[in-house]
């Protein structure tokens, strides 16, 4: 009997099925650290303990995305390990805040199988839960990924495909969130003026800068949240497969735009959730990532008069500055259209 593993093809999955998930993971300020190196975020509370103390933290928390990426990279091996891209987020939650010294793991359910017409490969989708040391959810999202068959003349596991909500009730946001001392909240330090009354429905900002993806530092992303799918990594083989090379990993787009939106967006301190995403096209190492946003709806949380949240739509783009909004004209994307990203992000009233 082998003792290694070549991951789980689509017929391997079952509806119903849970899967515990190895290698729990502390993270520490190294990791936040190499993070911050690769990505250049700047968000105050993020950034600094003084800050994030002055408002209502114990210390700095972790960025959002990075307990995403953890997370995530603990679901590969099972889930992904044989994927061909992953597609797609939805009903994605942030439950606790997470700090330096804290312990993730993580359990997956297959909630739903969808083979592809070629019978090549097949849709999976999974709702992943993280959890920290105490076994308190941190985290919990659903996403779908496209997954090779072990053998294409294998009947399918399954045939369901779930019913996804659109967006989170802001009434469910929140609470990774403490109550804000808004008195203490330096807009100078924060690096924008901008509350939540300032930003109106329909409102569109470009995010401006862009940043060029190397090979190299994509690859160290994708090792520090322990992902190991090999279409980020194995071009030996990817060099005869669909691509020609290796893929960029869809969440380094998310992080970069993320990143990014810093420039028109500093005071949208907090990722609450994620209502759903879309990896439209691949991106490969030499692009160059842009980023625009349009503020979707506005939503005051009950009993809250700290903070009030935005619901975010945030476009990337590859090779291609956002100052006219490449979109999407019915179902067809701009060309240059990477991520098509929609999510919850708190900030001071």
């Amino acid at each position: 009997m082998s003792k290694n593993s070549p991951g789980n093809f689509f017929e391997d999955f079952r509806v119903g099925q849970v899967i515990r998930h190895a290698t729990p993971r502390t993270l520490t300020a190294g990791d936040v650290a190499l993070y911050n190196g690769l990505f250049g975020g700047r968000f105050a509370v993020q950034s600094s303990d003084a800050f994030a103390k002055a408002i209502g933290y114990p210390r700095a928390p972790i960025d959002d995305l990075l307990i995403f990426h953890v997370v995530f990279g603990k679901s590969v091996p099972d889930v992904s390990l044989n994927a061909v891209a992953n597609l797609g987020y939805a009903n994605c939650c942030f439950r606790k805040p997470v700090y330096p010294g804290d312990t993730l793991s993580a359990q997956s359910e297959v909630i739903g199988l969808k083979e592809n017409s070629s019978r090549k490969t097949g849709i999976v989708y999974v709702r992943t839960t993280g959890y920290n040391q105490d076994s308190a959810p941190v985290l919990e999202y659903v996403r779908w990924v496209m997954v090779r068959k072990r053998d294409e003349a294998a009947p399918a596991p399954g045939d369901h495909v779930p019913r996804l909500p659109t967006a989170l009730d802001p009434k469910l946001l929140g609470e990774a969130c403490p109550e804000i001392n808004i008195a203490s909240y330096n807009l100078t330090l924060a690096g924008s003026p901008h509350r939540f009354g300032d930003y109106e429905v329909g409102e569109r900002i470009d995010h401006v800068d862009g940043v060029t993806v190397e090979e190299a530092e994509h690859q160290i992303a994708t090792r520090l949240y322990q992902n190991t799918a090999r279409i980020h990594f194995n071009q030996f083989v990817e060099a005869k497969g669909r691509f020609g090379r290796r893929l960029i990993y869809g969440g380094h787009v998310i992080s970069l735009a993320r990143a990014l939106s810093f420039n028109g967006l500093a005071n949208a301190f907090h990722v609450a959730a994620i209502n759903g995403g879309r990896h439209v096209a691949p991106l490969f190492a030499g692009g160059t990532v842009f980023a625009w946003s349009e503020v979707l709806a506005k939503a005051e949380l009950p009993g809250r008069a700290d903070v009030g949240a935005l619901r975010l739509r945030t476009v990337a783009t590859r090779d291609r500055p956002c100052a006219n909004f490449p979109d999407k004209a019915g179902d067809d994307y701009d060309p240059a259209v990477l991520l098509d990203l929609d999510y919850w992000v708190l900030i001071p009233r």
